[in-house]
């Protein structure tokens, strides 16, 4: 059986489509990604939270920003805070490096 895993950041522009895209191919692991802002591009809903097995947000203002907006949804959830701030470009390869570096043992 497939984790999901949802990749969480402020605009879902940068960081956490890059870690959709890292991890797509990853087996037995489907991802998506999605953004805490009202304008993000992919906003982030309950049905996504309750989809994901696993939430991986980009800063601790994701994790707590998740808790204050979706907290009954989040109960039985494990949220885990990778630390990268917003200093990277889509695909950028130092983002990358970091998402490869920090992302791989959450999904063993």
């Amino acid at each position: 059986m497939a984790r999901n895993v949802l990749f969480v950041c402020s605009q879902n522009r940068l960081r956490s489509p890059t870690a959709e895209q890292v991890f797509a191919d990853w087996p037995g692991i489907e991802t998506a990604s999605a953004g805490l802002k009202p304008d993000a591009d992919n906003p982030v809903t309950p049905e996504l939270l309750q989809w994901a097995d696993l939430i991986v947000v980009m800063e601790p203002v994701h994790k707590r920003r998740l808790g204050e907006r979706f907290r009954r949804w989040l109960s039985d959830k494990r949220i885990v805070c990778l630390g990268i701030p917003d200093d990277y470009d889509f695909m950028a390869p130092e983002l990358v490096r970091l998402l490869q570096q920090k992302v791989p043992p959450l999904l063993r």
